[in-house]
C-alpha cells in the first residue's frame, strides 16, 4: 500500500523545508527557494501517487486533508517570503507542516477507493484545495497576531501590522474563491447553491468575521490590540468551520458535509 511509504516522502520533504527555513534566517534566499521547492515536489509526488491509487483526489478524510494542509503551508510560506521577505514565515510553515505530518504518521487513516456521489463533482477538488491554501495563509496571520499580542505587547510597528493585513487579504481572497467553488459543487450535488447547512453557516460566519477585521483596520482611530484579538477570534471560528462542526449535535445526521 502506497501509504506505507509516506514516512520516506514526509521526512525527505521536511528536511528540505527546514533547510529552506534555516537558509531564509541566514539570509540565503536562493538556497531557501531551492530547498523549499524541492520539498514541495517530493511531498506532492506522494499526494499524486495517492491520487492515482485512489482514482480520485485524496480529499475525503481528515487524514487526506491534512496531506494537503501539510503541502500548502510551505507553499504559502514560500509565496509570502517571495513577496514580502519575512524571514520567519518559512520557519512557521515548516513547523506547522511538521505537526500535521506527525499526526498523519502516528495516526494514519485508512484510505478507501470508494467515493460517495456528492464527492464525485469536478468542483469538489478545487473547492477543498483552494480552502486549504486559504487556511494556511490565515493560520500564518493568526500566529503573527499572537506574536504581536503576547511577545511584542508594546511598540508594535505599522510594518508588523501590515504583515497580518496582507496575509488576511490574500487568505480571504482564496476563501472567497473557495466558497464560490463550493456553491457550484452544491448546485451540482444537491441542486442548490446554498442551504444554510451547519457547515455552510459557520463558513459564512468565518468569512464575515475576516471581512469585519479588514474594515475595522481601515477605520480611522481603530485600536490595534482589539484588531489583533479579533484576528485570533477569527482563527477560532475558522477551526470551528474546518473540523469543530463535526462535534456539534446540530451537524450529526443532518449536515450534508458530514461523511
Amino acid at each position: 500500500m502506497i501509504w506505507d511509504y509516506f514516512i520516506y516522502f514526509a521526512l525527505s520533504a521536511l528536511l528540505c523545508w527546514w533547510i529552506g527555513a534555516y537558509s531564509a534566517w541566514k539570509g540565503h534566499p536562493r538556497t531557501a527557494y531551492v530547498a523549499t521547492l524541492a520539498g514541495l515536489v517530493i511531498f506532492f509526488t506522494f499526494i499524486l501517487q495517492i491520487w492515482i491509487t485512489l482514482e480520485h483526489p485524496p480529499l475525503r478524510t481528515m487524514g487526506e486533508t491534512r496531506l494537503w494542509y501539510s503541502f500548502f503551508l510551505p507553499l504559502a510560506g514560500l509565496l509570502v517570503y517571495s513577496r514580502w521577505k519575512y524571514k520567519w514565515i518559512l520557519s512557521f510553515s515548516a513547523l506547522l507542516a511538521t505537526v500535521f505530518i506527525c499526526v498523519n504518521l502516528f495516526k494514519p487513516e485508512i484510505h478507501s477507493m470508494t467515493l460517495m456521489p456528492a464527492l464525485q463533482s469536478p468542483w469538489f477538488a478545487p473547492h477543498v484545495i483552494v480552502y486549504m491554501f486559504a487556511y494556511a495563509l490565515l493560520g500564518a496571520a493568526a500566529v503573527m497576531a499572537a506574536y504581536l499580542l503576547f511577545f511584542r505587547q508594546k511598540d508594535t510597528s505599522e510594518m508588523e501590522l501590515e504583515i497580518c493585513d496582507n496575509l488576511v487579504y490574500v487568505g480571504l481572497a482564496f476563501m472567497t474563491v473557495g466558497m464560490l467553488f463550493g456553491a457550484l459543487w452544491a448546485k451540482e450535488a444537491w441542486g442548490h447553491y446554498w442551504s444554510w447547512d451547519p457547515k455552510e453557516t459557520w463558513a459564512a460566519i468565518t468569512w464575515l468575521a475576516y471581512l469585519l477585521y479588514i474594515h475595522y483596520r481601515l477605520m480611522p482611530g481603530h485600536r490595534v490590540r482589539l484588531a489583533l484579538w479579533h484576528l485570533l477570534v477569527c482563527f477560532v471560528l475558522l477551526q470551528m468551520c474546518w473540523w469543530g462542526i463535526n462535534y456539534l449535535p446540530s451537524a450529526q445526521g443532518s449536515s450534508v458535509h458530514t461523511y
